[in-house]
């Protein structure tokens, strides 16, 4: 038997290297360099043809002597997966989805399994449980499962075979983690095993037009374990979100190549699994009948839709020398670049004081719009004034001062509307021609300006 050789791969990049090194040259990463070790025997070569990075011959052309085909979808029976993917499921698509232990990976894409195998052929494969404990979790949710096909296997090569019998359209592998390739003498779940089945994989359902849905883990840091190269190797990467304290989950999208990236699904956790919220904003503005110092609406914008949150901010006396500078739900750079802009063009200095701000109901917002609501909800606490409770507030603060208009205004105050806000404070550049009915809406030009309009 010949012998296997030792190869040293990055884990963040997939880089090689002939031997251990502290820091990887190729992406600069510290103890990301793992030891495993490569069989000696050559690989076998694929049949690639027929899809992207064929190994056959090319025929270079121009782009307009392509024929343009509409991509045709498959609804997948949730709304809100169909939101996130774009609007459906593309044949021969992979589509990776990660998320924290519990937060509810093989649930979703059991109950999507299932509404599927009622129209077309679809297999689900489980490699890390029995398929015993697949038919108790599917009885539990009281799911239909007469027409879903399940496979207990770990080994892609009998994994492919066993697809290529029965010809499935939509393939979930639960999880990539646990796949192995006999040709590779590495532990499952090592770096060369993960790349190599996902790779193989992907290509088996380009192939063949299958759409598969691989689960992937995350690592301590919330990032998906194995090579970085397995989010390149994919059509689309999605995150489920939540954590076991909360009963809501979001699912967000961090690459696709069939829709955007910003759209964001909200799920409630219940006793028959994961049901869709069609109306996140009525849930995330679940305000307690006393209104408190620092608390303000904001709308913020996912995607194709509006989402009005809550945002609180406290700001106390600091009794250390550095105060803190604390944020869920925010990056926490910009809250003190925020704090610099209060203090030169509003007048209020925050040296001595923590400042806490979070966005209720566990929402991450990356985007500017949320400055000027959160820059409110700072003075609001620090002077312990009350906001109105009917005010909703959004906009961009600029570095001199000045309000910036955000993307998608006259929609954000149409929502603020449609929930009962009767006024609503937004930048100069967002002012509407009209104002929406039963809403009195003040533009501003300045931060100063906003502070005068409470």
């Amino acid at each position: 038997m010949a012998k296997g050789k030792a190869v040293f791969v990055c884990n963040e990049c997939g880089a090689d290297h002939p031997r251990w090194m502290g820091q990887c040259p190729a992406c600069g990463g510290w103890n990301c360099i793992s030891e495993m070790r490569v069989s000696a025997a050559p690989k076998r070569q694929a049949d690639r043809s027929g899809y992207a990075g064929s190994a056959g011959e090319g025929t270079v052309t121009t782009l307009d002597q392509i024929v343009l085909e509409e991509c045709a979808r498959l609804a997948s029976g949730s709304t809100e997966l169909d939101r996130v993917l774009g609007g459906g499921i593309v044949a021969g698509a992979a589509i990776l989805i990660g998320g924290h232990p519990g937060a509810g990976k093989s649930t979703l894409l059991l109950q999507m399994a299932c509404t599927l195998a009622a129209r077309l052929p679809v297999l689900y494969v489980t490699g890390e449980e029995s398929l015993q404990q697949v038919a108790l979790r599917a009885a539990r949710l009281g799911l239909d499962r007469s027409q879903l096909q399940v496979l207990a296997e770990t080994d892609v090569d009998t994994l492919i075979a066993l697809a290529e019998r029965h010809q499935p359209k939509v393939m979930v592998i639960d999880s990539i983690q646990v796949m192995q390739l006999a040709e590779l003498s590495s532990a499952p779940g090592s770096v060369a095993q993960v790349r190599e089945s996902a790779a193989a994989l992907t290509r088996f359902g380009k192939k063949r037009g299958i759409a598969m849905f691989l689960v992937g883990h995350v690592t301590k840091d919330g990032m998906l374990a194995g090579p970085k190269v397995l989010e390149h190797c994919v059509d689309a990467s999605l995150m489920l979100e939540g954590g076991n304290d909360s009963r809501f989950r979001t699912l967000r999208s961090h690459k696709n190549r069939f829709g955007a990236v910003n759209e964001l699904g909200v799920f409630a956790m219940t006793g028959q699994g994961l049901r869709e919220v069609s109306n996140p904003s009525a849930i995330f503005l679940n305000r307690g009948e006393q209104q408190a110092a620092g608390s303000v609406v904001m709308v913020m914008w996912e995607g194709t839709r509006p989402l009005l949150v809550e945002l609180q901010a406290l700001v106390d006396q600091s009794p250390m020398a550095n105060p803190r500078r604390v944020t869920v739900g925010l990056e926490q750079n910009r809250l003190a670049m925020l704090l610099a802009v209060l203090h030169r063009h509003g007048g209020l200095q925050m040296a001595d004081q923590d400042v806490f701000v979070n966005v209720v109901g566990g929402v991450r917002v990356g985007e500017t719009g949320a400055d000027l609501a959160t820059l409110l909800a700072i003075v609001s606490s620090f002077r312990d004034r009350v906001l109105p409770a009917e005010l909703v507030v959004f906009g961009e603060v600029g570095l001199a001062g000045e309000l910036r208009p955000v993307a998608n205004g006259q929609e954000r105050l149409a929502e603020a509307a449609k929930h009962g806000f009767k006024r609503a404070i937004v930048p100069w550049g967002n002012r509407p021609r009209q104002d929406p009915a039963g809403m009195t809406v003040t533009a501003v030009k300045s931060l100063a300006e906003a502070v005068e309009a409470l």
